[in-house]
């Protein structure tokens, strides 16, 4: 027999399974389950985009592309991005198309990261980061936000965790889980801090097109730290694209030409009818874009109310499509208030601690689901707690 404990890696077999994934393979083998954990945008991918990926289909263009991508896909992220942010970005060498912006992470981290190298990971936020991180031989350093600074990062909160082993930080905004979004005034004094030190940065925003009464700003627009900034988005979210995985990395050319070797060994290319889709993503799609964020919008503020009625306080998020409720009043820990809650009630949500230390206490929701669902989610969670207030009263 095969003693499969000696063959495995041990890094793979420290790194644990997502927070995510398990409630949701619970939910799976469960019947009538309502599940608004995984952030799938329930809008059909528009259909101009859809259209033009047939339209590559009938003519029967299923090959390789180059490495870094589409020429035309490339140009059209570098025009997107001159015009959101006023910086520009040469689709030749300084774009690179990535399979959904999962690889993007992935790429940077290994791209910039030595075993050793220390890697700032602003939390609560998405699942891989630190994973990925730990994966390579880096050391991932959680930055806590917290409620009472609306889970934004402030310069002391970077400063204190800064050592001479810090090579890279994670800035995650608009952020997934909490919805917490930087305004220009936010990220100001982070943008002068870092000027003065060799940290670079991997600015995620890949929600940069879902805010809600304020214009996404990014680091990238700051003095200085186009040079120092490796920026990443993708299709997934806005687009409602998710199954068609393209991301891409906007960075200096000298990080591009390395990253790119492991994109080239690994991976490739990405997929050659979705990049064909995209450029129509980025050249048509702006008012179906602005649709869906108004339903999103209308969703968030429908979850809000709800939850601050129930008295589960809720944070009010300014982008993305996740609430973050607090839901310390009821005595349970995060993850134990997810369980009870699937079983007892059969709706399916995420712990907060699954996004680090400093998101237990609260639970994430999505709102990329109907107005229905969310409705019938929020009396059934009415129902829990109205129980869990009997089993005080009898305590």
């Amino acid at each position: 027999m095969i003693d499969y404990e000696k063959i495995l890696s041990e890094r793979i077999k420290k790194t644990k399974p997502s927070g995510i994934r398990k409630f949701f393979d619970i939910a799976g083998a469960m019947e009538g389950v309502i599940s608004l954990g995984v952030g799938e945008p329930d809008f059909s991918t528009p259909w101009v985009i859809r259209d033009a990926a047939i339209k590559v289909l009938e003519r029967k263009q299923i090959i390789y592309g180059p490495n870094k991508g589409l020429a035309p896909l490339r140009e059209a992220i570098s025009t997107r991005i001159k015009s959101k942010h006023g910086v520009e970005y040469h689709p030749e060498d300084e774009i690179i198309v990535t399979v959904g912006g999962s690889e993007a992470i992935d790429l940077t981290l290994r791209g910039l990261i030595d075993p050793g190298d220390e890697v700032l990971v602003v939390e609560p936020s998405f699942v891989c980061y630190a994973p990925l991180t730990e994966l390579i031989g880096g050391v991932a350093v959680p930055v806590p936000t917290r409620i009472e600074n609306n889970f934004k990062l402030t310069v002391d909160d970077l400063r204190d965790k800064v050592t001479e082993r810090t090579k890279l930080l994670i800035l995650p905004f608009p952020n997934n889980p909490t919805g917490a979004i930087m305004t220009r005034e936010d990220l100001q004094p982070i943008a002068e801090f870092l000027r003065d030190t060799n940290i670079m940065v991997l600015t995620d925003e890949i929600y940069s097109e879902l805010t809600y009464g304020r214009k996404h700003v990014s680091l990238i627009e700051f003095e200085g730290m186009r040079e120092r900034t490796i920026y990443v988005n993708g299709f997934s979210k806005a687009y409602a694209m998710t199954g068609w995985r393209l991301g891409y990395v906007a960075a200096p050319e000298p990080i591009i030409s390395q990253i790119s070797k492991i994109h080239q060994y690994g991976i490739m290319c990405s997929p050659y009818i979705s990049q064909n889709a995209a450029v129509v993503a980025l050249t048509s799609c702006d008012k179906e874009i602005a649709k869906m964020a108004d339903e999103y919008n209308a969703r968030r503020r429908y979850l809000v109310g709800e939850f601050n009625r129930l008295g589960l306080t809720c944070f009010n998020p300014e982008g993305a499509f996740y609430v973050f409720p607090c839901i310390k009043s009821t005595g349970m820990n995060s993850e134990e208030f997810c369980e009870r809650l699937l079983y007892e009630e059969k709706v399916a949500v995420v712990p907060g601690s699954a996004f680090g230390d400093s998101g237990e206490g609260f639970i994430r929701i999505s709102y990329a689901y109907s107005l229905k669902h969310l409705m019938e989610a929020i009396k059934r969670i009415e129902s829990f707690l109205k129980k869990l207030e009997g089993e005080h009263h009898e305590n």
